[in-house]
């Protein structure tokens, strides 16, 4: 199957401060802030929700085609992401801006103070998404991105007639309730999770059964209570895959999707694309970051079969 990932393309700046962000915030004297925290580590992570998905969509043996923007100082992360069967034909590069970049410092308590960096994110609205598609690409996934540029990506699929995965996720916080009905309306699967779910409803108006109507697949995440897939008039109740250690949720759910586009490409049931999304999920919160999880297939199918019954259909990975 031919699929077209796009979305934001970043890198996670991650700190860690030994003490409390509370003892330097008084709170008669946040009207004007000058404080500087001296922090442990910082750990740089590939990340943005496109490659993310791709990442581990290309461990399962796929080689989708990445579509965003990216600065100077992506060279590296280029390379990282076609060693392991990305094709990043569709990134364009501007080197007059950094790749945007989320930086996160968190104290002992938990709380965290954190910046995003739009940079070259904010040029996916130039990108003509027809003139990167391959001939007849499958199935396009519509990640977070900049807003313009992904209700863009929906007009575009919807004027040539390509099916698209439409997950506004973070952004549905961002874009407003018309340009989200324009996305869900046509869409071939809808992802949300169960937050940005209830969310999507009040900024659109649109019911549950509304939205069952305009997209063909409705799926909702649901973090530690698995996800709910709502296909064919069907609903499929999707466990988690028990992990053996938590150590970050971070990009847990870009993993659950690259397992089910894996699944939709491979022709399985609908039970059996979420099983596989659950896993992948589970190597994720394994992990610190969102692309350091590694798995050949014989270690990806035995540890499936731990948990689930594919009926031996997953021997294909093989």
């Amino acid at each position: 199957m031919k699929t077209a990932i796009t979305g934001s393309i970043a890198f996670d700046y991650i700190m860690t401060y030994p003490g409390k962000f509370s003892e330097m915030l008084l709170a008669d004297e946040l009207d004007h802030i000058s404080v500087s925290f001296l922090v442990d580590d910082m750990a740089r992570h590939r990340g943005g929700v496109a490659p993310n998905i791709a990442y581990t969509l290309a461990l399962l043996g796929e080689r989708p085609l990445l579509v965003g923007a990216a600065g100077r100082d992506f060279s590296e992360y280029c390379s990282a992401l076609e060693a392991v069967g990305v094709d990043t034909s569709g990134v364009h590069l501007y080197n007059d801006l950094f790749t945007a970049s989320f930086f996160v410092s968190t104290d002992q308590k938990q709380n965290q103070i954190a910046m995003f960096y739009a940079g070259a994110m904010a040029r996916s609205k130039d990108i003509q998404l027809i003139d990167v598609l391959p001939d007849k690409t499958d199935l396009v996934v519509i990640s977070p991105n900049d807003p313009t540029a992904m209700r863009q990506y929906v007009a575009s699929c919807k004027a040539n007639n390509i099916p698209y995965l439409y997950d506004p996720s973070q952004q549905v916080a961002r874009m407003g309730g018309e340009e989200l009905a324009e996305g869900v309306d046509g869409a071939h699967l809808l992802i949300v999770n169960d937050y940005e779910y209830m969310a999507l409803m009040k900024k659109t108006g649109l019911s549950h059964d509304d939205l069952l109507t305009m997209a063909k697949v409705v799926i909702v995440t649901k973090g530690s209570g698995g996800s709910i897939i709502h296909a064919d008039g069907r609903e499929y109740t999707i466990p988690v895959a028990p992990p053996d250690a938590i150590k970050d949720p971070t990009g847990v759910g870009d993993a659950f999707r690259a397992g089910l586009l894996k699944g939709i490409a491979s022709g399985w049931d609908w039970s059996l694309c979420g099983q596989i999304g659950s896993l992948c999920a589970t190597y994720v919160l394994e992990q610190i970051g969102t692309q350091n999880h590694t798995f050949t297939p014989q270690e990806f199918v035995t540890r499936f079969r731990l948990n689930f019954d594919d009926h031996g259909a997953l021997d294909a990975l093989l």
